[in-house]
């Protein structure tokens, strides 16, 4: 099978600092992937360059076969790579259905008009109102945004995310900041996820990682230290030298 996102020899350097050096990376279509490392490993930057916001000092990005390194991040997304980010970016005003209704209508090139009222949109609505269903947010679709807790509204992050339909989810400390009892409800989300969706975590939680992932790459100074199945990255003597420590017991 043909990854459905691939990196060779990427590399980028700020000049004397360098946050990544000749990574090579695959992500197939179904795969639930994890990348983890130590603060300053790089984690931000590479997926920064994969969707575009960061240019590679060298090396090259394929999204589906195609070369992308130089593509714009609009046309990344349009292409199927989406992504949640560390610090949510909601229209904290909007209910809830809004925010992902307006994700479906950028989509569908229609999210000019979103802004008169929303009864007149009903296929998008119906689809905005799935997408939640779907992440256990259907009791919650005419909340304001800023009335929900921390944890629900990433999940409505990610369902805005959805909402452009990627062949690639880019889903970046989904539970950072998240209670542990909320965080729950995240993975269990995940879980419930499209399987043909290719998703790829960068999470601080080994928990979540270790329960969501099938493989887990460590980076560390902008290089892939391993890459391997959970129990693979669970055993390997360097991660915990380097990452993991006794304190995470994972």
């Amino acid at each position: 099978m043909s990854p459905v996102l691939e990196t060779q020899k990427l590399c980028k350097s700020f000049g004397a600092l360098t946050v990544a050096q000749n990574i090579d990376f695959r992500l197939h279509p179904g795969d639930r992937h994890a990348l983890i490392g130590p603060n300053g490993a790089g984690k931000t930057s590479f997926v920064n360059m994969l969707m575009g916001a960061l240019a590679p000092s060298s090396g090259r990005i394929f999204l589906g076969g195609e070369d992308v390194t130089r593509v714009r991040q609009a046309r990344r997304v349009k292409r199927g790579l989406g992504r949640t980010f560390q610090i949510n970016a909601l229209f904290n005003h909007l209910t809830v259905l809004d925010n992902v209704a307006l994700g479906i209508a950028e989509r569908r090139s229609e999210a000019r008009r979103m802004w008169r009222p929303a009864s007149r949109h009903k296929e998008i609505i119906q689809e905005a109102e799935e997408l939640l269903s779907t992440l256990g947010l259907a009791d919650d679709t005419r909340l304001p945004v800023k009335d929900l807790p921390y944890g629900k509204q990433r999940l409505v992050e990610i369902a805005i995310a959805l909402g452009l339909r990627p062949k690639v989810l880019l889903l970046d400390e989904p539970a950072a900041g998240v209670p542990s009892y909320e965080s729950e409800k995240i993975l269990s989300s995940l879980e419930r996820l499209p399987p043909d969706i290719a998703i790829l975590i960068i999470e601080h939680d080994m928990d979540l990682v270790f329960r969501f992932a099938r493989r887990i790459t460590v980076l560390v100074q902008g290089e892939v230290l391993v890459e391997g199945s959970p129990e693979e990255v669970r055993r390997d003597r360097r991660v915990h030298e380097v990452y993991l420590g006794e304190a995470h017991h994972a």
